[in-house]
């Protein structure tokens, strides 16, 4: 199972991106508290990079802004792609659901 849930806080202003095919997305980056102390006693955050498709990418635009604490279930997605003829992998949050925690509207 696939299956990822996550509270945190935006770390920029969300906008909408449209793709040749008209559809819509947008990349937010959730700043996520763990829940315990390091060995300094610092709670440390972990940056955690999610995307939003279509309806739910441009309410979150319209609803969130930097700052606001979003709760999040999604999937974990990896994919790679090339850069200066070196492969580079990366894996992010495909979100299937938001819920504004703090949003004013």
């Amino acid at each position: 199972m696939n299956q990822v849930v996550l509270v945190g806080r935006l770390t920029s202003n969300p906008c909408v991106i449209e793709t040749e095919t008209q559809k819509k997305y947008t990349s937010i980056t959730l700043a996520v508290q763990r829940p315990f102390k390091n060995a300094d006693g610092i709670y440390e955050t972990d940056f955690i990079r999610c995307i939003l498709w279509n309806g739910i990418a441009s309410t979150t635009t319209e609803f969130c802004k930097m700052g606001d604490v979003v709760g999040i279930k999604g999937r974990l997605q990896s994919r790679k792609y090339e850069e200066n003829e070196e492969i580079k992998f990366i894996t992010e949050v495909i979100v299937e659901r938001i819920t504004f925690l703090s949003s004013n509207k």
